[in-house]
């Protein structure tokens, strides 16, 4: 007998419909599980075997072959655990066989209780989309799945409560539809930043309109104090934003069961050791890198010239299409990575390259040397570069609060207000995302600006791409400034923040 049972799998970050086919029939006792599985698919036979014996259940003394459709694509993780063992017992009739319109997964434990399993979300959106009414997972992981609506979602403690709603002799209840409740734990806060209003002015351009960020300073001026303070002023992510930044960490398995939706954009800091592959993805079965766990975020880079370059060199396909493909010889997956770059350094080696204090050993020389692990196409791709000066005594004794978060967010929010009024729902997100073939319809300038525009790009040897980022942070100050036309001085502030020199003390 060959009954089949729904189940849901991953590939990339992507969930698919699989269809898990276990046929019971005459010979010598096996149990071979084919489809292209890998060895914790394989391994499923062991589980399932204790599992149904922990339920009271007879495991078939029997050939048994499961196969997992569509047999041309590889599958991975414990996931098919529970759906083996329903078709089991369904196909030797100890329970009726399960509703073509639910579906199961999750992982077992030899006695039978359910483990929980990562990816939850974007196999439940996947199987809404695949018109499965019915979803039984994990009882941990069932305030996630309820996120992916348009189902009714069963969370199950153990196989055998599963068994006994079948046969209808104890019914399971669906999970109610996680809500967000409000969050208590304040983060870090603009306010316990003193001094630095120049390099505050930056970050609440850089939050305004999505821009990549480089900040050069000495050691203890408050380069990684105030990255960290970003996410504080960056605006609320909306509920599609959050949907596909958690999809990412639930295949991750990074999600939290009491909390499983992103309430706040993420902040992704790895350490200057970090692989390329650890940076973009990959592995046998490829899985979320940093810059994708960073989607509708921030990736952070403290002591950039540290990082491998290798390392550096990957971030900048991915920084122009927001979206990042890994080739590995399990298949190709899409990854999204769209995301802020916030990058810390120091002057020089030593740190403190144009410190009032004067201790500064380097050479010219050696300056030049540390600076030149940043690429020039890499150094290109950063909106704004801003120094981040020493702070002095009396600003760290200053009595004055500073100006907090709360305050900053509320002028990114109606800058992001006026982006998403001017291009529309189907437009881009932010001025950073604003494609070079309307830049110059969204980012006209006056004659004055035209003046002033070519004088810098004659000056500097700006490059095209560092044209239009200009305009795009420009557009972003007018924005803020709540002027629909981009002024001379709005194009002049935007120019100064393209100022490489500063990289050469």
């Amino acid at each position: 007998m060959v009954v089949t049972v729904r189940s849901l799998g991953l590939q990339g970050i992507a969930g698919y419909e699989v269809e898990v086919e276990c046929a019971v029939s005459g010979g010598l006792p096996a149990f071979d599980v084919v489809g292209l599985p890998d060895a914790a698919v394989k391994e499923a036979r062991e589980r399932v075997r204790a599992a149904i014996r922990s339920c009271g259940c007879g495991f078939p003394v029997s050939r048994i072959t499961v196969n997992l459709a569509p047999a041309a694509l590889r599958k991975a993780g414990t996931v098919y655990d529970l759906p083996i063992l329903l078709g089991l017992l369904a196909a030797q009739g100890d329970i009726p066989a399960p509703s073509p319109a639910a579906a199961f997964l999750g992982e077992l434990s030899l006695t039978g209780a359910l483990r929980p399993v990562a990816g939850v979300l974007p196999m439940a959106m996947a199987a809404a989309r695949a018109g499965i009414r019915e979803l039984y997972v994990p009882a941990e992981n069932a305030a996630e799945a309820t996120l992916a609506q348009g189902l009714a979602v069963y969370p199950v403690e153990n196989a055998g409560d599963l068994i006994a709603h079948l046969r209808k002799e104890r019914p399971l209840f669906p999970a109610p539809v996680w809500t967000r409740s409000p969050e208590t734990v304040p983060g870090p806060d603009f306010a316990e930043v003193v001094g630095q209003e120049n390099v505050k002015r930056a970050l609440e351009i850089a939050a305004a309109g999505g821009h990549n960020i480089l900040l050069i300073g000495s050691p203890g001026a408050g380069k990684s104090m105030l990255a960290k303070r970003l996410p504080s002023i960056l605006p609320d992510m909306t509920r599609q934003e959050a949907l596909e930044a958690t999809e990412v960490w639930s295949v991750a398995g990074m999600t939290d069961s009491r909390h499983p939706l992103l309430s706040r954009r993420p902040f992704r800091s790895p350490h200057h050791t970090v692989s390329p592959v650890a940076l973009v993805g990959g592995g046998a079965f490829p899985r979320p890198g940093e810059i994708s766990l960073a989607h509708n975020g921030v990736l952070f880079l403290d002591e950039l010239p540290e990082f491998q370059k290798d390392a550096l060199e990957v971030l900048r396909q991915p920084l122009e299409d927001g979206e990042v493909t890994v080739t590995r010889a399990a298949g190709s997956v899409t990854l999204p990575s769209r995301f802020m770059l916030v990058c810390a350094m120091n002057p020089c080696r030593c740190g403190w390259r144009g410190h009032p204090s004067g201790r500064c050993t380097c050479t010219d020389a050696s300056v030049e040397k540390y600076v030149s692990r940043i690429s020039g196409p890499l150094l290109d791709r950063m909106d704004l570069h801003v120094t981040v000066p020493s702070v002095d005594f009396d600003a760290l004794r200053r009595k004055e609060q500073p100006e907090p978060s709360s305050e900053v967010k509320a002028r990114v929010d109606a800058a992001r207000r006026r982006q998403r009024e001017r291009y529309g729902p189907e437009g881009p997100l932010c001025n950073a995302q604003l494609p070079p073939a309307l830049v110059g319809t969204y980012c006209a300038l006056d004659e004055a600006g035209e003046k002033l525009l070519r004088s810098a790009f004659q000056r500097m040897g700006l490059t095209a791409r560092s044209h239009d980022r200009i305009l795009r942070v420009a557009r972003t100050i007018a924005d803020l400034e709540g002027e629909e036309r981009i002024s001379a001085a709005h194009l002049a502030e935007a120019i100064q923040y393209r100022n490489t020199d500063i990289l050469k003390g």
